[in-house]
């Protein structure tokens, strides 16, 4: 069997999911991956790229996103000819974007079906893509499949009613990436090291953070950094005053990212709400803890994990989650999990469900 995993973003987690589900997909046995990224991808630029098979030229900024939308046609003749030739069985789009209905027009035309793996059913507060969630309503409703990465999403898109009757829902868990060997935490013999990382946007809690270190008090023990890219906000600036606190309000280039979680001996999630983790799936796979509060998917995500602390999402309830932290982290597991094998149980589950699912028409 053949399968097409495609993911065309150029910065950021989507690339780099693609691209573990596509190895998970080619050591299983009688399967074959092929792996579709924007040429312009991070992932592809860096150290180490991925075997890409099916590059794909997209935009840069608006003006060259609005240029390859009003050249469409063209696109999906020249997909649609790739396709034919590279022969998928089945395509899965790893995580979507704006130019997804034009992979999906271009494999309705040579009938091959499709799945469309849904991180968020619902745009974040503060998110700067309005107009994305849109388009990914759209690409639901004309896939063959659809993947949720918890029953938290699953459960919106339903009451969304965005799947239609004849289309497959699968409920999956997110595997964390992989980036490689790091040091046990507080092998370093220092002040514990807190870390949050990822986009700052509101909806990560950043205010709750910053009320629960007051109440906390002074910790000359604790350092915390808090790292990603968004616009400034009063959180961020009350952080950035703190003694023992660092804001880097910046993007995190991939090959930064493993440097990060091998200085952190934690992970602090203070969301406000949340699908699921990528960030906390990396952080429990190199035996980080785990400090999160206990919104939408993260409780699905975290509820069984022993090195996860959940928390009420208010400031009370993440200070005195801090504080257990502090004063009795969690041993470190004698074996960190193994994300390879996490991305081939995620793999076969959605081989063993997607057989099924029938092909589109073909379409002239």
């Amino acid at each position: 069997m053949k399968v097409l995993v495609w993911q065309w973003g150029r910065r950021g987690a989507g690339p780099r999911f693609a691209a573990h589900l596509a190895d998970g997909f080619d050591r299983l046995p009688g399967v074959s991956a092929l792996l579709s990224l924007s040429t312009g991808a991070e992932l592809l630029l860096g150290p180490d790229p991925p075997r890409c098979d099916l590059p794909v030229r997209t935009y840069s900024g608006t003006l060259g996103l609005i240029r390859r939308m009003l050249g469409a046609p063209v696109l999906i003749a020249g997909l649609a000819a790739q396709l034919r030739a590279a022969a998928p069985d089945i395509a899965i789009c790893a995580m979507p974007g704006p130019l997804d209905l034009l992979c999906l027009a271009a494999l309705r035309r040579v009938g091959v079906p499709s799945a469309i793996i849904v991180h968020d059913a619902d745009a974040h507060p503060g998110d700067g893509f309005p107009l994305l969630m849109t388009l990914q309503r759209r690409l639901i409703r004309r896939a063959d499949a659809v993947v949720a990465l918890s029953s938290h999403v699953a459960d919106r898109l339903r009451t969304q009613r965005l799947i239609r009757n004849d289309a497959e829902l699968i409920v999956a868990t997110h595997p964390p990436y992989d980036f490689g060997a790091v040091p046990a935490p507080f092998a370093h013999g220092g002040s514990r090291r807190l870390l949050a990382f990822g986009r700052l946007l509101p909806y990560k809690g950043l205010d709750l953070l910053d009320e629960a270190l007051t109440l906390l008090g002074p910790r000359p023990n604790l350092e915390l950094r808090v790292v990603g890219s968004g616009p400034d906000s009063a959180a961020l600036r009350a952080l950035r005053v703190r003694p023992g606190v660092s804001v880097e309000n910046r993007w995190v280039a991939e090959q930064e990212i493993g440097g990060l979680l091998a200085w952190a001996d934690a992970l602090v999630l203070p969301y406000r709400e949340a699908s699921q983790s990528g960030v906390a799936a990396a952080a429990l796979a190199t035996g980080r803890e785990v400090i999160a509060t206990r919104v939408g998917g993260l409780a699905e995500q975290l509820d069984a994990e022993p090195l996860a602390r959940l928390c009420d999402p208010d400031a009370v309830h993440l200070s005195e989650a801090l504080r257990a932290w502090l004063e009795a982290p969690a041993p470190s597991p004698a074996l960190p999990s193994d994300p390879v094998a996490a991305w081939n149980v995620l793999a076969r589950r959605l081989l063993d469900e997607l057989r099924a699912v029938r092909r589109p028409g073909k379409r002239a």
